[in-house]
């Protein structure tokens, strides 16, 4: 039975109802406490929309041990997420963790992302991952399909994927279920501190909480001064290709390409440093296609039935921002690029962290001072 807290005044507002924001407060939600989802609702530039659904380990942390920690943490607790959403929901993510592997085209790009993984595990304070490099032969094995430009691959077992249509849609439809008082059309346009308490506003009026998350995203950069805190990204818009449904011939995913459990084939391999418009380059598009036929020939026998680009949430060095501000405590900061790898992490981890009004130790190291080292040494 759906628990009813819409009519009180929240506990905790979380500006902002894509991924982030969404895991953020069902999270905070489970713990008992009365929370508002503030959200521009479809006219935002929603990443979560136009995510590509893996759960990826691999290569995550070069320069930032504690980000490959944190990965590592969230491919361990995704059963469980999947577990409890379905039980709050009866809907099925389609979770498979079957491992992940990144192709190559050549020897040299093999070699390339051998040494990455060299160069992540071999770095001070390093927490390795398993992985394992593969020749044409051994990938083949596993992989029937893989044509033959595909020089070698590394595979690792941490790595996985969803469906990333269904995770959106679960995680809203948890909203009822925990009595999250979701709020459409509601872009909040200023936030202002009043009395230990937040003030935010809007065309549609105004709502005050003692306790804020910003998860808006690119919404964040504007937002977050208003309240002390510091919303460091860089532009990066990528593209993804859906085909039409295919039977089923790729077991695991492929970091740019994946089969999803309807059958259609996902193409994601696109990182472009623009933010002037979402309008699909077909240019970009046509060099995605090319790679992934090289690497699975049949793919060329496939319709392609979408494309669309999206603008991601980037921050300057990749790695996530978790922040409390310091003029302002109360009010939160929540960036990733990888959603829906650090999805349990933001719904458990991060949203306890929220609820006690304090960021732990382990979390303190994705605080924005790491751009600013000199002010704080």
């Amino acid at each position: 039975m759906a628990i009813n807290r819409k009519h009180a005044e929240p506990d905790t507002v979380v500006v902002g109802g894509g991924l982030m924001g969404a895991c953020l407060a069902w999270g905070l939600a489970r713990q008992g406490l009365r929370v508002c989802v503030l959200d521009e609702g479809d006219i935002a530039l929603r990443a979560s929309r136009a995510n590509f659904a893996l759960i990826w380990v691999q290569g995550k942390g070069l320069g930032f041990p504690a980000y490959t920690a944190w990965t590592k943490a969230a491919a361990a607790a995704w059963p469980r997420l999947a577990a409890e959403l379905n039980a709050d929901t009866g809907i099925d993510v389609g979770l498979d963790q079957p491992g992940g592997f990144s192709l190559c085209l050549s020897d040299r790009e093999l070699q390339s992302n051998v040494d990455v993984l060299r160069r992540l595990h071999d770095q001070p304070g390093a927490v390795a991952h398993p992985y394992e490099v593969l020749d044409h032969g051994q990938t083949k094995a596993r992989l029937p399909a893989i044509g033959h430009e595909v020089s070698g691959s590394i595979y690792c077992p941490l790595d996985g994927h969803v469906n990333s249509l269904r995770l959106f849609r679960a995680l809203h439809a948890a909203f009822q279920a925990r009595g999250i008082d979701y709020r459409a059309d509601h872009a909040v346009e200023a936030i202002e501190p009043h009395n230990g308490a937040f003030v935010l506003k809007g065309t549609w009026g105004e709502m005050r909480a003692p306790k804020i998350v910003l998860a808006a995203g690119l919404g964040n950069a504007r937002l977050a001064p208003m309240v002390g805190l510091d919303a460091p990204m860089k532009s990066s818009r990528g593209q993804i290709i859906v085909t039409e449904k295919a039977a089923p011939f790729l077991r695991y995913p492929v970091v740019t390409v994946r089969q999803t459990d309807e059958g259609g084939v996902m193409i994601g391999d696109s990182e472009e440093a623009t933010n002037v418009n979402l309008t699909t380059d077909h240019g970009i598009s046509s060099v995605m296609a090319d790679r992934a036929i090289r690497m699975f020939p049949q793919l060329e026998e496939l319709n392609v039935v979408r494309t669309w680009s999206a603008f991601r949430v980037m921050t300057l060095d990749g790695s996530p921002v978790y922040e409390q501000s310091r003029t302002h405590p109360g009010a939160f900061i929540a960036m990733a690029h990888s959603g829906v790898t650090l999805a349990p992490q933001h719904a458990y981890d991060l949203a306890e962290a929220v609820a006690a009004g304090t960021i732990p130790d382990e979390l303190a190291v994705f605080a924005t001072r790491r751009f600013h080292v000199p002010a704080y040494a």
